[in-house]
Parts: C-alpha cells; structure tokens; sequence
C-alpha cells in the first residue's frame, strides 16, 4: 500500500528578511516535506530514485537540480546547510565530517602546489599540524606569526600568499584578532581571509561582516552544544563554496544525515545557550583573578585583557572559554585538575556541561616545545569550556583545586 500524501494544503515558505540571528537559529534553513511535518525530518538514505533513467542522467548531469546520492546531496544537510549560511550571514554554507576536515577541504579545494599561507599561532594544535606537516606534502608552506602583531603579518606576507587563516578568539589563550585590519592586509595582497568562528558562534561574532572571506566551524562544539556528533561547516560566496563542495564530492569528508539533524536542532537553542555561557564565563573569570594561586586569567571579558576593547566592538559576547596560568608548573596544574569532582576531564568545548584541560599535553600536545613557547602554551596553563551550571557550583568545585594546591599531601580524595 502506498500512503498518500497531504493534497491542497499551501503552506507560504516564511519570510525572514531582516530577522535576527536569534530568529534564524530557529526558522531558517528548514525543507518541509509533503507531510507538512512543523519538526525537521531526517532523511537516513544514502541514494534517491529517479522516475526515469532521463531524469537520472539530468540528475548526474547538473541539467536537473536535485537529490543524487547523499555523500553531496542530502536534504537533512541541506537544511543545515541552509540555516548556517544564513546566520552567518553567508551565501551558501558546505557540511563537512568534522572542524578539521571544514579547513581540510577549504584548503585542498582553494589552494594550489607553491601557494603560501599566514596562519596565526594561537590556533587549535591540530590545525598547526595540518598545515605545517601535511599541507607542506603538497607543496603548500605556512608561515606562523603572532595573531595581534600586525607588523608581523605585513612581513611574513610574500607574492605566493593566497591565505591568512586565523581564529579569534584564539585558542586557548583568547586572543583576539583586529579582523578589518587583517581583511584590509588579504586584500591588498590578493589572498583570502579566512577565519574560524568556533569559540564566539555567529550569535556573538560574524566574521563576514568585518571583511573575511570564509567562516569555518567545528560544528561539534558550540553548534551543537551537548557533545553529541562531529562534524563541521565552511561559509563564504557562491563561487568559493561551489570549490569547496566539488572537494567533497570527490573526495567524501562529508556530513552524515543524522549528524546533521542534531546540529540543525541544536541551533534553535544556540543564542540561549550563549549567553548562559557568557555570564558564566565572565563571573568565574573575575572569580580565579581574585585566587592567589592564579597568575593569569586569559579571557576577553575582563578589562585586563589586552584586546578586550577590540573585543567589545567586534562581539556581541565574549564567549564561553577561558585559560588561566597557575603558580608551579605541569605537577599543579594536574594536580588541581584532578581535585575536580564535578566538571569533567576532557579536551572537547563548547558543551552545555563545564569542561577542564591542560592544553600542553592534551589539544596542543602534537606541538613541538618551540612551537608550545612561542604559541603560550606553558605547563601551568589550564583551559576551561564554561557550561551553564549553576556558576557558585562552579566555584565550589573548581575551589577543591585550589585546596589540593595548598595540602598536596591529602592527596585527591
């Protein structure tokens, strides 16, 4: 038996010129099917039939626009796809397996044997990796300069760069990058700016706006929210992007239906989330500032941040992640971690529930020690990905970390 569906029902696709982000996060990108279902459906198929083998060939052949196989084409990633582009603001956004394969793709589709790229040093560690091991295999030589010198920049730039990649805030010591001043740089040089929104969201930043090129997320963190799926997503113009799934296509770092059903629904929630994160960050930042056993909070929030006006003017918020540096070294800094008894141990971010590590030997681990000294990443450095936890809870435990410091010899109990 095949069950019918809905007959002369018109249902008008919404109007959402000029809305919000917040808006976005919960109307946009959404494919309604003949069910007239008020929910995103999934579609868990990996091939679609046709009524012909005409309409196939026109399917294969780009003459016909529609589904084809779901390794490129899948309605449930398309609707991610679609509600990404627009809050960011982009024209057209490409799902990808994971963060690491968004700038994987970006730069196997964009760049070429002999092109250079600008990378800031202040990025996640495998991203360093990725480019200065395994994209130098392909001929492509990066240059790694700090993220707010921009005298240095301007040097390392030379007549075969064709990227300047960063992230801002940065990773984990949120610095923050002047984006219209980089943009400015890229352009003058022909080269593309591109820019990992990871940590602010385009609830708190958009980085198209302020002149980049490409926004590229690990869809996994934030965009999510609860530590669900992996996955990722790159956002620019139509030409760029048209590159960048043609990469995909070949070769397959794409994103699975079901993933991508998770992160379209974790969007809806995405600007409450934020902010919960923003104020809880802010008050623990202000909070560990005030622990004798802290040296140095890292969060943009706080006026002793060096770019925290800079900040004010390119964010809404100043996220959900900080660092601090603890008196002592590697010892201490495991120490007061595993004194913890409520956050968890883990390097993933950007979750509902709080999350501690120690960047040295876990994110940035990879790194050589010159790369860890010139990047910040010292022994005594802790991370920690605020949740939206009661904040006073927060303290209470991360205050058990604090004691073992001072009585090292009751040990973690």
């Amino acid at each position: 038996m095949t069950l019918r569906r809905e007959e002369n029902v018109w249902i008008p696709e919404s109007d959402l010129e000029g809305m919000s982000v917040d808006t976005l996060a919960v109307r946009s990108g959404q494919i309604r099917t003949g069910e007239l279902e008020h929910s995103d459906p999934i579609f868990p198929t990996s091939s679609f039939v046709y009524g012909s083998a005409a309409q196939a060939a026109a399917r294969f052949g780009g003459d016909e626009p529609g589904n084809i196989y779901s390794r490129f084409t899948n309605p449930t990633v398309q609707a991610f796809e679609g509600r990404m582009a627009a809050m960011e603001g982009g024209e057209r956004a490409v799902a990808t397996a994971s963060g690491m394969a968004a700038i994987l793709s970006t730069c196997m589709a964009l760049l070429k044997s002999g092109d250079h790229v600008v990378c800031s040093r202040g990025v996640f560690g495998t991203t360093n990796v990725l480019f200065q091991k395994y994209m130098a295999k392909f001929g492509v030589e990066t240059s790694f300069v700090s993220l707010t010198d921009m005298d240095e920049w301007t040097r390392a730039v030379r007549p075969e760069t064709r990227m300047l990649f960063i992230e801002t805030p940065s990773n984990p010591l949120c610095e923050v990058a002047d984006m219209a001043a980089l943009a400015k740089l890229a352009r003058a040089h022909d080269a593309l700016f591109v820019v990992d929104n990871c940590f602010c969201t385009p609830v708190l930043q958009r980085p198209l706006e302020h002149g980049a090129d490409i926004v590229i997320h690990s869809a996994t963190k934030y965009l999510d929210g609860q530590g669900r799926c992996v996955g990722g997503v790159v956002v620019g113009p139509n030409n760029l992007m048209e590159e960048v799934y043609g990469f995909l296509r070949s070769a397959g770092p794409t994103m699975s239906p079901f993933n991508a059903w998770v992160f379209h629904k974790g969007l809806e929630t995405l600007p409450i989330r934020m902010r919960a994160h923003c104020d809880n960050a802010l008050q623990l930042a202000l909070w560990l500032e005030q622990q004798p056993a802290v040296d140095q909070v890292f969060y943009a929030g706080l006026e002793s941040h060096p770019q925290h006006e800079l900040a004010r003017k390119q964010q809404s918020g100043f996220g959900g992640v900080l660092s601090f540096r603890l008196t002592g070294g590697r010892a201490e800094a495991w120490r007061f971690i595993d004194a913890t008894r409520m956050i968890s141990i883990t390097a993933n971010l950007g979750d509902v529930k709080t999350t501690i590590t120690h960047p040295a030997t876990t994110t940035h681990g990879r790194l050589s020690d010159e790369d860890k000294d010139a990047a910040g990443i010292t022994e005594n450095l802790v991370r920690i990905s605020v949740g939206i936890e009661a904040v006073e809870d927060l303290k209470t435990d991360l205050a058990r970390g604090f004691q073992a410091l001072q009585n090292p010899s009751k040990g973690n109990v």
